[in-house]
Order: C-alpha cells, then structure tokens, then sequence
C-alpha cells in the first residue's frame, strides 16, 4: 500500500457489480480483495495522525473512507466539514473485532448476533442501540449507532493501530459519487486529508447493506452488497 500525504506534512511525518447480489460468505467475497499491502511504515503514519485529531483516508471493501478517532469530537466535526455533510445524519463506525461492539452498543439483540456471526466480516452494516457516552456528533442525536466488521484484509491492522475503532463514512463530498481510488480521494479533498492509504481500486457498488436492529424484525434500510434475500435465510422476517 503506498501513502499520500496531503500539505499538513508535519503530522504525516510524525506519523462492481451493478446490483445488490446475494452475500456467499466472507471466504468468497475476500476471494475478490486485494492482498494485504499496508506496512508497518503506513500503520505508523496513519496511528500519528489520528492520534493528533487528523483525517485518513483508506479503502474498504466496497469505498474508500474517511477516518478519524470516532471519539474525539474535534476530529468528528472535521469530517463533516470535508463531506458538506448535514450534522442531523450519523456517522459509520468500523470496527476491528466483533467484541468492540460492547464500546459502541447499549444493546446487542440476539438476532443482531446471529447476523454478526453470519456476515462478519463483510459489508453489512448493523446499527444498534448507542451507548449514552458516544459523543453526540457521532450518533447525531438519534440513539442509535451503524457499526461494521470490515472484510478488507488491511483492515484489522489498520484499526489496531487506531485503538480498535474509525469512522467510516465514504469519502466523498454529499451527493457526489464516493470515491474507489487513492487519486479519486486526493482529486476530491486535495491536502485536507492528511494521508491518503493508496489500496488500489476498490469493489465500488454496491455499497453495505445497512440494517436497524434496534426495531423487532429488524428494518432494511439500505440493500446493497449483501441481498435482502440473503438477510431472510438469516433471520426469516424483516420490518415493513
């Protein structure tokens, strides 16, 4: 994985398918990702410039996505003054363990563990009722929290690094297209992302499904890469 880092150099150096299609597994889905590129050089980088409130920008499995310490609350307000991005409209989490759940959730339903057990790692987003300590720029007022298990194979070194936890809202500005390259980032937000992880070309689209465990069934609120038909083999009903 090479690096780019943006005119705030002196914190880097310190530091497709068309169609939502049915989810086969994590073992096939990471068959399609890249190898693992990121070196301990970049994890150094990317650890020193979260650590002081900056932003990165890394790939997934489906975009590339910016990340900050999803508690700190300055590095928070930074992101949703890159996107243009309404303060009224949560932000993603990723996760480096199914266990980091327990920092971000108040409530993990059994159904909720039985769909984590089942998709993750891969691009289905949960979202859970939020602990009443989350800072409120990351739930935006509603209560509620999306947290994923990334498939991307740099991920779990990447959010060790991090303290186990990023954000991991697209990068992109609101409503535009989110990006699947390193030059796509750097083309978008130029030198106000710090350092940009250059991974390659992602999946693209479709995005993460997004399902609301918090309401009984739980409700589909978004069906991308992992199929609502998958969802139902799973957990047989879903809301409304």
């Amino acid at each position: 994985m090479t690096v780019s880092g943006g005119s705030h150099s002196r914190v880097c150096n310190t530091g497709g398918t068309s169609g939502a299609e049915p989810f086969l597994g994590v073992d096939v889905f990471r068959g399609i990702m890249p190898e693992m590129t990121i070196s301990p050089h970049d994890l150094r980088k990317a650890s020193a410039v979260i650590a002081k409130g900056g932003v990165i920008a890394f790939p997934t499995e489906t975009f590339y996505g910016l990340g900050v310490n999803p508690f700190d609350r300055q590095a928070l307000a930074r992101v949703f003054a890159l996107k243009g991005r309404s303060t009224v409209d949560p932000l993603l989490v990723l996760i480096e363990a199914r266990s980091d759940v327990r920092r971000l959730a108040s409530e993990v339903t059994s159904t909720a563990e039985r769909l984590m057990e089942a998709y993750w790692p891969g691009p289905l987003t949960l979202i859970f009722r939020a602990l009443p300590s989350l800072p409120p720029e990351l739930t935006a007022g509603t209560g509620t929290i999306g947290v994923r298990l990334s498939s991307h194979p740099d991920l779990p070194r990447l959010l060790e690094a991090a303290g186990g936890a990023l954000t991991g809202t697209s990068a992109n500005r609101t409503g535009e297209a989110p990006a699947s390259t390193a030059d796509e980032v750097r083309r978008i937000f130029g030198s106000e992302v710090e350092l940009v992880l250059d991974g390659g070309r992602t999946a693209g689209a479709p995005p993460s499904t997004v399902l609301d465990t918090t309401t009984t069934p739980p409700r589909l609120v978004r069906e991308g890469r992992v199929s609502k038909a998958s969802l139902l083999a799973i957990i047989g009903s879903l809301a409304a």
